[in-house]
């Protein structure tokens, strides 16, 4: 039990190290972090954490910045953007938008909960309501646009990020309208197409939509002042050498964002645009995110040594394989190819089929939900098509879920403690766990079992079809890495090694879904260690598919957007 212990052991060390880091970033310069609840439009309950700098004072009022979050994120994405502006003396509400983080349900209602968040930052008297900016990427660029079209007088300058006017999101922008904005549209923009109605990013100052917003009458340059920033009609456009989501994590699109707003805003700390530390609060949740992986390995470890468990101990193993032959690497390749070669028609089918409802609330969850159990039906068809030696595997359904319930309960609680304590989740870019609300919980029930059906179906294929006795520890992993997260990992650097070589997409129609699956390789990393560590325990591919499905079910249900409100 000794190394279980030293295990759990390392993983709460990793948590508490990333953690501090993370919590001494964004807290620098003593920056308070308050998690704000305030009332939208309809009744409806908006989150925000409401970043707070020692100058903002009821008698010193700082100026204030409404900062959102694009689709499918949650304000966490913005925390990059949020420490930076707080570090310069601006008070930073960082919203989550409607239908997203712990928002009320649905999602694009009501402006996307800009008007309101816009409102309660004017109504705090610690903000200097004659100096406010408004910024937001993506979605959220549409989010801060309803704000300054229902409040045309309470804001004095805006940063879109990613994002555009008109298209039938926003009114179209003109020279008056919206005031003082800085457009920040990356030279590999994966929505250029439908964004500015432009073929690539790099050509966004040709646009017909951005020329209109601007004024002008030939291409928009890049880095030039356009209009008066006095009389409220300043114009700029800047193009970093990133991708859409890179924004969130671009040293340079954060310091567009600096500039225009020390530029359009009074007060605050002045700062160098280049001064920036934010990265190292992405470092520091990502030590946390590791840790948590960790801490799920051992705790099982330990749980799986307790009397409880005893009877889920390994037995004797079979093995698929006598050796890595032709068929086995067959089989690797089906299985690392095969979801990839789904993954875009599965989730259009699955958005088709299963739209959104009561039970199905969230748009995404339901695409990929469905392009699990399809996959794993598919791997159950090919084994019995490609034929290996039986692998029998103990099946102790009630004490495979209870330890697997157990396990992902302490790294719950993992999660909780950090939220608690250093207000930060376990996260790197976009990738993050982080804890459910009352109504996430509800909505993660009813995803658990396509999930957990995914899993128990994949995984039973994986160790029952690719199993290779004489394996090292080292090469099992690698073979279970390859065969759940290899063929995303290379179609992924195939489709952005197209877009920076040619600025377009292997598949250009399919910008939303590509960046979905970005998260796809770190994910299913994470799902191919900790079923190879538990199967390596337990002979029984069940108690990580069970894991898998708890875990995946909640990262997803966490992250997205709730279309669907439900009662």
């Amino acid at each position: 039990m000794t190394r279980f212990w030293r295990t759990v052991a390392l993983g709460w060390a990793l948590i508490l190290a990333g953690s501090l880091l993370a919590h001494s970033i964004q807290t620098s310069g003593d920056i308070r972090i308050k998690d704000v609840r305030f009332n939208g439009a309809g009744g409806k309950t908006l989150s925000a954490y409401l970043y707070i700098p020692p100058n903002a004072t009821p008698d010193t009022p700082a100026p204030g910045i409404l900062a959102v979050h694009g689709y499918i994120n949650s304000r966490e994405a913005q925390s990059g953007f949020a420490i930076e502006f707080a570090r310069r003396g601006y008070v930073v509400l960082a919203l989550d938008q409607a239908g997203h983080g712990y928002s009320d349900a649905p999602a694009f209602a009501n402006g996307f909960g800009g008007p309101a968040a816009l409102q309660y930052l004017r109504s705090l008297d610690i903000v200097d309501t004659d100096n406010i900016g408004l910024e937001g990427h993506s979605m959220g660029g549409w989010t801060i646009l309803a704000a300054a079209a229902a409040h045309p007088d309470d804001y004095r300058s805006m940063v879109l990020e990613g994002s555009s006017t008109g298209g039938g999101r926003s009114a179209p922008g003109t020279p008056e309208w919206p005031r003082n904005v800085a457009v920040v549209f990356s030279q590999f923009d994966e929505f250029a197409s439908s964004m500015w109605q432009v073929p690539k990013g790099s050509d966004i100052g040709n646009s017909a939509n951005l020329q209109a917003l601007f004024g002008a009458t030939g291409t928009v340059e890049t880095g030039r002042t356009y209009g008066n920033i006095a009389a409220g009609t300043g114009r700029v456009l800047h193009s970093p050498p990133v991708t859409h989501p890179g924004d969130h994590i671009s040293h340079a699109a954060i310091g567009h964002a600096l500039d225009w707003f020390s530029q359009t805003l009074e007060g605050g700390t002045p700062l160098p645009a280049n001064d920036q530390i934010w990265f190292w609060k992405e470092i520091g949740t990502l030590l946390g995110l590791i840790g948590f992986v960790v801490l799920l390995c051992g705790s099982f470890g330990v749980l799986l040594q307790t009397p409880a468990f005893a009877g889920l101990r390994a037995t004797p193993f079979s093995f698929a394989h006598a050796t890595r032959t032709g068929q086995w690497w067959l089989l690797a390749v089906f299985s690392a190819a095969i979801p990839v070669v789904t993954f875009y028609p599965l989730m259009r089918w699955g958005g088709q089929l299963l739209g959104t409802s009561a039970l199905f609330p969230q748009s995404i969850s339901s695409q990929v939900a469905f392009w699990g159990v399809m996959n794993g039906l598919i791997f159950t068809g090919l084994g019995y098509v490609i034929r290996t030696q039986k692998v029998l595997a103990p099946v102790a359904l009630l004490p495979a879920l209870l330890i697997s319930l157990a396990t992902v309960g302490i790294g719950y609680g993992a999660v909780l403690l950090a939220d608690f304590f250093f207000q930060i989740d376990f996260r790197f870019w976009f990738v993050g766990v982080k804890p459910l609300n009352l109504m996430q919980f509800q909505i993660m029930l009813s995803y658990l079992l396509p999930f957990t059906a995914f899993f128990v179906l994949a995984l039973r294929a994986l160790h029952g079809g690719l199993s290779v006795q004489g394996d090292s520890v080292a090469r099992q992993y690698a073979g279970n890495l390859f065969a759940l997260a290899g063929g995303f990992l290379i179609f992924l650097v195939m489709q952005y090694g197209s877009l920076f070589a040619t600025g377009f997409l292997l598949t250009p129609s399919e910008p939303l879904n590509t960046i979905v699956m970005i998260q796809f390789v770190p994910l299913l990393a994470i799902v191919a260690i900790l079923s190879t560590y538990t199967y390596r325990l337990t002979a029984s591919w069940l108690p990580g598919a069970f894991v898998n499905g708890l875990f995946v079910s909640w990262y997803v249900v966490a992250g997205q957007a709730t279309q669907f409100a439900v009662n």
